[in-house]
């Protein structure tokens, strides 16, 4: 609805924005393909540094997961230009992906990314959305707290294969506790189908029934997003 911001479920809020790479009009500019927009608090900032450099090890992940990134912040295009500039000769690291300037919150104010926490610097949100337009999910961390990117491949994937698949994705997949790195199924809608559900699949019981849909190469996939995540960096 105008004026609130988007929620998960709901088409992506139609938008012309200015960024490093120029205008871009969002979500038609990634039509055909899934986009993770993230804002951070401000460019030449510590934890942002650390962010950024992650996505962009990480870009090409993301890329053969169809999805693209793009960030934003309070700053102008020349603080984004100059940041990148700094990051990529002081760390060996080039950004690819573009990033937002939105110096009046205008973007902001319209996607909920100014808390309480402070008036005019953004929260570190994620917004996933898919090929269609459509918001998938949303994160919401606090400034101080820097973003696990391997968990947002992970959950781009996990989105990617309940579309795939009409499956739900359990908790820690693919290393569930319960299930292991199975997929649960949607819940019956009657009582026949629900006396179904126990000889067609393996089952708790009939309203916790689960199969081995996804394949072998997603779950290796999933299990080397976790997997990078406790490694240490090299």
């Amino acid at each position: 609805m105008p004026g609130e911001i988007p929620l998960i479920g709901e088409k992506f809020p139609e938008m012309e924005v200015v960024t490093d790479h120029g205008v871009i009009k969002l979500p038609d500019a990634f039509k055909g393909k899934w986009f993770v927009l993230f804002s951070h608090p401000a460019d030449f900032t510590p934890v942002c540094t650390t962010e950024f450099v992650a996505f962009a090890k990480r870009y090409e992940d993301f890329k053969k997961l169809n999805t693209e990134l793009i960030g934003l912040s309070v700053d102008s295009t020349f603080s984004h230009i100059k940041w990148k500039e700094w990051i990529e000769k002081e760390l060996g690291v080039k950004i690819p992906f573009p990033i937002i300037a939105d110096p009046q919150g205008h973007v902001s104010k319209k996607l909920g990314l100014l808390h309480a926490q402070s008036s005019t610097h953004t929260v570190r949100a994620v917004f996933i959305v898919d090929d269609k337009g459509i918001v998938r999910a949303i994160l919401y961390y606090p400034q101080e707290l820097g973003r696990l990117i391997d968990e947002i491949l992970r959950m781009v994937l996990g989105l990617q294969l309940v579309d795939k698949y009409g499956r739900a994705v359990p908790a820690n997949w693919p290393n569930n506790e319960i299930i292991g790195d199975n997929l649960i199924v949607p819940p019956a809608s009657t009582v026949a189908e629900a006396e179904e559900r126990l000889k067609n699949y393996t089952c708790k019981d009939w309203w916790f029934c689960y199969d081995d849909k996804a394949t072998a190469e997603e779950k290796e996939l999933a299990k080397s997003f976790l997997k990078r995540a406790c490694e240490k960096a090299q």
